[in-house]
């Protein structure tokens, strides 16, 4: 079917290297001495370990629980027991450790109970259920759990199901011997996903320096009766890529910005994700193993099927390399990096090893300063400005990095490739990526803080409000209790004034707090008044003048000396109410 492609700006066409790893086919690797089997090896959240050590697990028993809906399961690629599950390098830029289960193999290769599933007689919703569980993402680099993409964008109509078959970077051919070989199965994966999204039309894109893959994949559609198209599209880097592609084959712009194609009416897989889909859906065989090429510096450079967890340097030397191979290259030459120690693992997205020597890439002379040609630019297939990019990330100003659209590169290496001061823009450009993330995970953190800390003033200032509350509550049951007291002591004493009056209730009523300090006052008159009394001189009804100025005199020093209370009186407040 000819089909009217369009082109998308940039792109460069470095060598191929592609047809030392392409004329044998593939290969099953022999069982490693252990596998070390990542848990996080996808976009998203970490699984969940669910073994330890000692543990006996079976081939394709779940060692690793989704963590969360974009997530995917890990499993035992292999019948054995578990050594240990503890932090181990992984294949990454970084050099960081991730937590591992590692297995060491009993030989036996004996599997769990498969159950496989019939997606057209089940519910959308358990079908990706099902491929979340059996550990499913996307093998061409990114690691997007395959049930995520899988689910229809609300309001709006899938167009186009795009299949990748592109493998534009150099040295990698597993796509292209997966499609040789077993297209049968990719169309079917291929099928599937169409069931479950229903777009207009399934487009299948695949370079043309691939002859024979484009050959097996037609034969393979026409045999199943599929109404799917494989379009050969022109050979050039980057068009493996998804945005790329899909501008070639359907003319759509996708924004720098947007990040799920789905809301475009679009979306993309590649051929290995169809594979092993189908062989979740129809064999109930989660994802354990996958097709990489070994190739670069080696006597035979091949396409092998390989156990998730292996080491690579048990990989490499299947290739035999030359003596002067001094590191491993995960993934193609183009967006691949050094492996920080040849005993990392193999996870999901490997598709590639390339034994690294000086005489196969050579060290780059030193940089040279910017010239400002624009060479980087013109390649760049994201239309973006890499010069000005690199000037502000090598001044440190990432705000501007920012502003010039940074977070839109896809690290490609065009704008590297094609730079005539042989100026490395894509490490530029990775570190202020990397740092632009940890200023923004400091200011979380410093604004988790300020929550913490504000949220604990408040707690504080409640509870002293509560505090003083309880304590007001208190002193007025405790003053209520004193005027209760003080209006039994003056009754029994027989000043019946100092009891309550009807229009005082009615105050004490209106105002508790001022009639409590009011029966307080009182209930001190009343025992002054008592104490008066008791000491009271007794028979003095019959003295004479003389004695009785005497017995004031008296009572006059006492007063004085405070032995006893002088006659109370109620203060002005008091009389005015």
């Amino acid at each position: 079917m000819l089909m009217n492609l369009f082109k998308f700006k940039g792109g460069v066409k470095p060598p191929s290297n592609k047809l030392q790893s392409n004329h044998l086919p593939i290969a099953q690797a022999p069982m490693p001495s252990r596998l070390v089997v990542p848990l996080h090896q996808s976009i998203g959240g970490t699984p969940r370990p669910i073994v330890q050590a000692g543990d006996h697990v079976l081939k394709g028993q779940m060692i690793g629980q989704a963590d969360g809906w974009i997530s995917a399961a890990v499993h035992a690629p292999t019948s054995g027991t578990v050594l240990e599950v503890a932090m181990h390098v992984r294949p990454h830029p970084s050099g960081l450790d991730s937590l591992c289960v590692v297995i060491e193999p009993d030989g036996k290769d004996e599997w769990i109970t498969r159950t496989p599933i019939d997606h057209k007689a089940t519910a959308p919703a358990d079908v990706f259920h099902h491929l979340q569980q059996c550990g499913i993402v996307g093998l061409g680099g990114a690691g997007f759990p395959a049930h995520g993409k899988l689910t229809p964008s609300t309001g709006v109509p899938m167009d186009e199901l795009i299949i990748n078959g592109a493998e534009c970077e150099p040295f990698i051919t597993c796509d292209d011997l997966l499609m040789r070989e077993r297209a049968d199965e990719v169309v079917r994966g291929i099928a599937v996903f169409r069931d479950l999204l229903q777009p207009k039309k399934v487009l299948i894109g695949i370079e043309d320096n691939k002859p024979e893959a484009i050959a097996a994949m037609r034969a393979a559609v026409d045999a199943q009766k599929e109404p799917f198209s494989v379009v050969a599209v022109p050979t050039l880097y980057p068009a493996g890529g998804a945005k790329q592609l899909i501008r070639v084959l359907t003319g759509k712009e996708v924004p720098g910005s947007m990040r799920s194609t789905a809301d475009m009416g679009v979306q993309v897989f590649n051929v290995g994700t169809a594979y092993s889909a189908w062989r979740a859906i129809a064999h109930g065989e989660p994802l354990i193993s996958r097709i990489l090429t070994i190739t670069g510096n080696v006597h035979a450079p091949r396409n092998y099927e390989v156990l998730i967890g292996t080491p690579m340097d048990e990989l490499l030397a299947l290739a035999l390399p030359h003596p002067d191979t001094d590191g491993i290259l995960m993934g193609g030459p183009m967006m691949g990096f050094l492996v920080p120690n040849p005993q990392v693992p193999v996870v999901k997205t490997t598709n590639c090893l390339i034994a690294h020597a000086d005489r196969l890439f050579p060290p780059k002379a030193p940089e040279m300063p910017c010239i400002r040609c624009g060479a980087c630019a013109r390649a760049c297939p994201h239309e973006l400005q890499p010069f000005e990019m690199y000037w502000f990330a090598r001044a440190k100003n990432f705000g501007k990095t920012q502003e010039y659209n940074i977070f839109d590169c896809i690290e490609c290496g065009c704008c590297s490739f094609v730079c005539p001061s042989r100026i490395p823009l894509v490490q530029y450009f990775r570190f202020a990526k990397s740092e632009i993330w940890a200023r923004e995970r400091e200011k979380n953190a410093a604004d988790q803080a300020k929550t913490r800390f504000e949220f604990k003033q408040y707690r504080e200032e409640r509870e002293k409000a509560d505090k003083a509350e309880k304590l007001a509550k208190a002193a007025a049951a405790q003053a209520a209790k004193k005027a209760a007291e003080a209006a039994a002591a003056a009754a029994e004493t027989g000043v019946a004034e100092a009891v309550a009056a009807p229009a005082d209730a009615a105050i004490a009523t209106v105002n508790p707090e001022k009639e409590a300090k009011r029966a307080t006052i009182e209930a001190a008159m009343a025992r002054a008044k008592a104490q008066r009394e008791a000491v009271q001189p007794k028979n003095v009804d019959n003295l004479t003048p003389e004695q009785q100025q005497a017995a004031a005199e008296i009572e006059a020093r006492r007063v004085a000396a405070h032995l006893i209370a002088p006659e109370p009186v109620a203060p002005d407040s008091e009389k005015s109410e």
